[in-house]
Parts: C-alpha cells; sequence; structure tokens
C-alpha cells in the first residue's frame, strides 16, 4: 500500500506538511488512476454547483432590463433566500455525503456476506465502532441497527440517505413558512426600508421563491446522497434538466406574461420542483428508502455533527449576508453592482467546490478503509487542482469581466461600481478554490468541530472588517473585506492539515 501512491505524493514516507502539500506540481495533470477518479467526479460537480448560479445570472440579466431597482430588489432577496437557505443545506449535504460514503464504502467491502456474518467479523466491526458514535466506549450488536447493509436486495439500503431525505423534507418546510411570515421585517433587515422602492417587488419575489424551498432542500440532500456514491453525473443532468427550463420560462413569465419579477420567481420555483422529481426517480432505482423501522433512520449523527456544521454555515452566512445588506443600505445603485459581482463571485468559485465535493467523497472512503496513503495522495492533488484552476479563473475574469458587464444592466453608475468591483472578483479566485478545496478535505476527514470553530473565528474578524472598512470605504471597503475574509478562510484550512494535526496525525509516518 505505501508505494502504490508513492507517485501522487512527493516526499512518500514523510508526514505531510505545507511545503510538500504543492512540490511535485508536474503530475497535477497526470492521467493516473487518481486523476481520473478525482475529474471524474469534480467535473460533473462543479457543472453542477455552478448550473444555479447560472440560472441566477439569467435571471439577473432579465430582470436588469427591467429597471435598477428591481434588479437591486431581486439582488436582496437572492441574497436573503440564499444565505437562509444555505444555513440549511450546507450542514445537510456536507454530512449526507461523508456518511453516505463510509456507508457505501463498508457496504461494499461486506456485501458477499450474509448481515449475521458481517456482525461477527472483526475487522469490519472495528471500522464500524471507529465510525459510529456510541455511549460508553464499546460498540455492541445493537450499536450496528442503524448500519443495516442490504445484501439480498439488488437496490442498497443506507439509512443515512433515508435520514438526510426525512430532515430536508421537514427543514424545506419550515423554511418556507418561516420566508413567507417574516419576508418583510427579513428585507428591512438587510436596509430595505419601508419606504424603499425595492420592498415591494424584493417581497413579491421572496415570498414566491420561497414556495420553492421544500424542493430546494430535497433536490440538495439528494445530491448529497448521490456524491456519497461518488456519482455527480446524475445530479448534473437533473439540474441541467431544470436550469434550462428556468431560462426558457424567464422570459415568458416576465414579459410575455408581464408578470415582472413575480414571473421570474415562479419560473425558478418550477425549476427547482423538477430537479427533484428527476433525482428522486433515479435514486429509488438503487436505494431503499424506507427503513424497517424508525430507529434505522441516523438522527443522532446528523444531529451531532450537523449542529457543528450549523455554526460555521451561521458564521459564513453572516459575513456574506451583512456585506449585501451593507451595500443596500448605500442604495439601489450599489446594491445592484454588488449583486452582479457577488453572482458571479459565487458562480466562478463554485467551479472549484467541484474538487472540494471530488476530495471530500474520496477521503470519506478512505479514511473508512483507513487507507492513509490514498488519503494523502488525495489532498495532495486535489490541492493542486484547486491551486492550478484559481489561477486561471483569475486570468480568464480579470481579462473578460470588463466587456460583460453590459450584458446585466445598461445604467452607467451602476456599470460604473461593477467595473470597480472587477479587480476583486478576479483576483480574489486563487484563494476561493484553495479555500473550497480546504473544506472538502476537512469534510472528508469528518474534521467537522475544527472546520466550525475556525470559521466562527475567521468571522469574527471578517465582520469586524466589514463594518470598519465599509462606512470608510464603502463600496470598495466591502470588497476589501471579502478578500480578508477569503483570504483567512484558506490560510485555517492550510494549518489544519499542513501542521499534521487532528484526523492528519494518522499520516505522520
Amino acid at each position: 500500500m505505501a508505494g502504490k501512491y508513492s507517485l501522487y505524493l512527493s516526499g512518500d514516507g514523510r508526514r505531510l506538511t505545507i511545503f510538500n502539500l504543492f512540490t511535485d506540481l508536474r503530475l497535477v495533470f497526470k492521467s493516473d488512476n487518481l486523476g481520473r477518479e478525482i475529474l471524474s467526479i469534480a467535473l460533473p460537480a462543479a457543472m453542477a454547483l455552478t448550473a444555479d448560479p447560472i440560472a441566477s445570472l439569467v435571471d439577473t440579466a432579465f430582470i436588469g432590463q427591467i429597471g435598477p431597482v428591481e434588479l437591486a430588489a431581486v439582488g436582496v432577496s437572492i441574497a436573503l433566500f440564499n444565505q437562509i437557505s444555505r444555513i440549511a443545506i450546507f450542514p445537510l449535504v456536507s454530512v449526507t455525503t461523508s456518511f453516505v460514503a463510509e456507508e457505501d464504502t463498508l457496504h461494499g467491502a461486506c456485501s458477499s456476506v450474509e448481515r449475521s456474518e458481517f456482525l461477527e467479523a472483526g475487522p469490519l466491526v472495528d471500522e464500524l465502532k471507529e465510525l459510529i458514535p456510541h455511549k460508553g466506549g464499546n460498540a455492541q450488536k445493537s450499536d450496528l441497527v442503524g448500519i443495516d447493509f442490504k445484501v439480498e436486495h439488488k437496490r442498497k439500503h443506507i439509512p443515512s440517505a433515508s435520514s438526510a431525505l426525512v430532515i430536508g423534507g421537514i427543514i424545506g418546510l419550515i423554511q418556507t413558512l418561516f420566508l413567507i411570515s417574516a419576508a418583510k421585517p427579513l428585507l428591512n433587515f438587510m436596509g430595505v426600508t419601508s419606504d424603499s422602492p425595492m420592498l415591494s417587488p424584493a417581497q413579491s419575489y421572496l415570498t414566491l421563491r420561497s414556495l420553492g424551498a421544500p424542493a430546494v432542500l430535497l433536490s440538495l440532500a439528494m445530491q448529497g446522497i448521490f456524491r456519497g456514491f461518488k456519482d455527480t453525473k446524475t445530479p448534473l443532468y437533473a439540474t441541467l434538466a431544470g436550469d434550462v427550463t428556468n431560462i426558457a420560462l424567464d422570459p415568458l413569465f416576465i414579459f410575455v406574461f408581464r408578470l415582472g419579477v413575480s414571473g421570474a420567481a415562479i419560473a425558478h420555483v418550477i425549476s427547482q420542483y423538477l430537479i427533484s422529481v428527476i433525482l428522486l426517480w433515479s435514486l429509488v432505482q438503487k436505494v431503499d428508502l424506507i427503513p424497517p423501522s424508525i430507529k434505522h433512520l441516523q438522527f443522532g449523527r446528523f444531529l451531532k455533527n450537523g449542529f457543528l456544521l450549523l455554526t460555521r454555515v451561521i458564521a459564513v452566512t453572516f459575513c456574506v449576508t451583512l456585506s449585501a445588506s451593507l451595500a443596500a443600505r448605500q442604495g439601489p445603485t450599489s446594491m445592484a453592482a454588488f449583486q452582479v459581482c457577488l453572482q458571479i463571485w459565487l458562480a466562478v468559485s463554485l467551479l472549484a467546490d467541484g474538487l472540494a465535493v471530488s476530495a471530500q467523497a474520496i477521503l470519506a472512503g478512505a479514511f473508512a478503509n483507513k487507507d492513509y496513503e490514498k488519503a494523502k495522495a488525495t489532498a495532495s492533488r486535489v490541492l493542486q487542482l484547486g491551486l492550478v484552476l484559481g489561477l486561471a479563473l483569475a486570468f480568464i475574469l480579470g481579462t473578460g469581466l470588463h466587456f460583460g458587464a453590459n450584458l446585466f444592466t445598461k445604467d452607467v453608475n451602476v456599470l460604473h461600481l461593477i467595473r470597480i468591483g472587477m479587480p476583486f472578483v478576479a483576483a480574489t479566485q486563487p484563494l476561493n478554490a484553495l479555500a473550497f478545496v480546504f473544506d472538502g478535505i476537512n469534510f472528508g476527514a469528518s474534521d467537522f468541530a475544527y472546520s466550525a470553530i475556525s470559521l466562527v473565528a475567521v468571522a469574527i474578524v471578517s465582520i469586524t472588517c466589514l463594518l470598519v472598512l465599509s462606512s470608510v470605504g464603502g463600496f470598495i471597503g466591502i470588497w476589501v473585506s471579502l478578500t480578508i475574509y477569503m483570504c483567512l478562510r484558506a490560510i485555517v484550512g492550510l494549518l489544519r492539515i499542513g501542521t499534521g494535526s487532528g484526523p492528519w496525525e494518522h499520516l505522520k509516518s
């Protein structure tokens, strides 16, 4: 095993440190087994992750033709909806991917034996003892009842898959009720006051789009399940079908039916339910989603680790939401420009999140099998790919954004601010790429506690920067603060793996 991945990681037999994470960059594009596995997961995942922000950009482009007030109003609503959704989505998807990958790996390891024989198999039980939280420190057979791997059926029974769907559906309904009932106060918090011309279109868009929250939560929970199976093509096909539908319906509802911003929201909701139906149909072909009883569901594991990631996401969400709120308080022109820059920033950054998904799925399986050499090789390779991708995106955006701003608005003042924000959008891409990849690496190692604590610390510093620099530098101050925020995220990720602490202590030779 030691020599199997030595080609992929410089300094094999040594501790994985900051200095050798990025060595042997000449191997970054090598078409070996590891490289093909990473790209087979990362490329479809990146395309799927980028598709929804691109659809939002299309919404933005269509609405921008109505007027700057409507563009700013939808910008506030999208930022609010996405950030509240992210609070629930990110923990759910991240935990689901890791748990499903672990269970699927162990399912494959014991697929040739009956469940009774599996419970008596020492090495596999030892692995499950480490993966399953239990009281008293000793796992009994009763502790393993939740991991009921059925080998007699073609369809798999993965408890975490069923658990994720139940949790996603419940959270989606709660989110819908919350956003509809609290739309106006939330918009006021975002800087859209009662006398603002943005309030009416923003409230209309947010209320209608909230009806799609259950579909959003369910579809992303199912994407987490497919990622755990290392299948990112199925979510890609479903997402493309939904987004093409959204793009086709936008001009119909906005201009033909003259529904304005409400039409854009309706088109988006229809597309989300279409995605959910496609994913659910595909999932039931692979997985038996009906558990034998409620005790087979993994609610305890989800709640424990999900709470840690919830804390992390709240910190991250507050930073981004605060930046949008500060932009909105500077007026419709500033908010409209910020919305365009933010959507581009997020859309292209999510390309790196495809590498994070790949790293998480592969590392979760590697740690479940205690294949630490593959874990080292995977971490090093995805970080190198992330750095190269970030530099490429910085170059593309730096040279191309100047000519693309006119696609979103014709307002001269908005265009002026967009061009001010462009250098920040481009220059932060390497930082964004590394930060996202480090997230995937830490999640694959189930290092949820460090991910939560470190991001809370980063958020405290970043929020302080936002409040101070936005009051001094206005629009530029907001983007300087966001640059600091992404830089700190990359640093805390690098320190964990680079110093060989936490789960990475296993990688010391």
